[in-house]
């Protein structure tokens, strides 16, 4: 008697183990749905330095590159044999007016309302500070609040999209013109950045090495 008694309680035992390891399971999938995954990542190729940076820098073969601005000719792919680690990046140095550069995912729009997100490493030197720019799919143009500053070393930076104040972009001077109001980011077109300032050689510039953009693709 004592041990159908046990078989009975260790049936039930194993029962709720099963329920409840299931549970977790389905929990565990809930939960990572609502962080949209990698929309895009961009490394820029390892080829030599070059001014102004084109389309046949671009890595990745479904993305679009897009320079704005006074200053966009003179936006450099940069590479020094020296340190050895140097990576391959956008440089802004030798810009003698502002500039933005976007990459457009050619098959997809991105939503990038809730939980989506931008990661990037960069180093910037003296007051400049890198601020990431959308292009709305109506042709809006938004730059963030949110900016990367000074940095003796290159870093990662992730920006929370949720976080950011964003302004109105005047894409012709890459100028902030006003607080955006009745943001709508579930269809962006081009996603970029920006210091919204002019290059001052090594000492006075923006560099970005690779950038990511996490978001839910939306069909064109």
């Amino acid at each position: 008697m004592k041990q159908v008694i046990y078989d009975s309680v260790f049936k039930k035992l194993m029962q709720i183990c099963l329920f409840s390891g299931i549970a977790l399971i389905s929990f565990a999938k809930c939960d990572a749905q609502y962080r949209p995954g990698m929309f895009f990542r961009e490394d820029w190729k390892e080829t030599p330095a070059a001014t102004p940076v084109n389309q046949a820098h671009v890595v990745n073969n479904n993305l679009i590159l897009g320079l704005y601005g006074k200053g966009c000719d003179s936006l450099k792919k940069s590479h020094h044999e020296t340190p050895v680690d140097d990576p391959y990046y956008i440089w802004s140095g030798l810009c003698l007016g502002n500039w933005v550069v976007t990459l457009k995912n050619s098959k997809s729009y991105v939503d990038l309302s809730g939980y989506a997100k931008i990661r990037w490493r960069s180093k910037q030197s003296g007051l400049r500070s890198l601020h990431p720019v959308l292009k709305l799919a109506d042709g809006t143009w938004l730059v963030g609040s949110q900016g990367d500053d000074l940095s003796k070393d290159w870093r990662v930076c992730e920006i929370n999209i949720m976080d950011v104040n964003w302004y109105v972009l005047n894409i012709k001077t890459v100028i902030e013109v006003k607080p955006a109001t009745n943001i709508n980011l579930s269809k962006v077109d081009e996603i970029g950045f920006t210091d919204l300032m002019t290059g001052g050689g090594s000492d006075a510039c923006s560099r970005l090495d690779w950038i990511e953009v996490y978001g839910k693709p939306v069909a064109r």
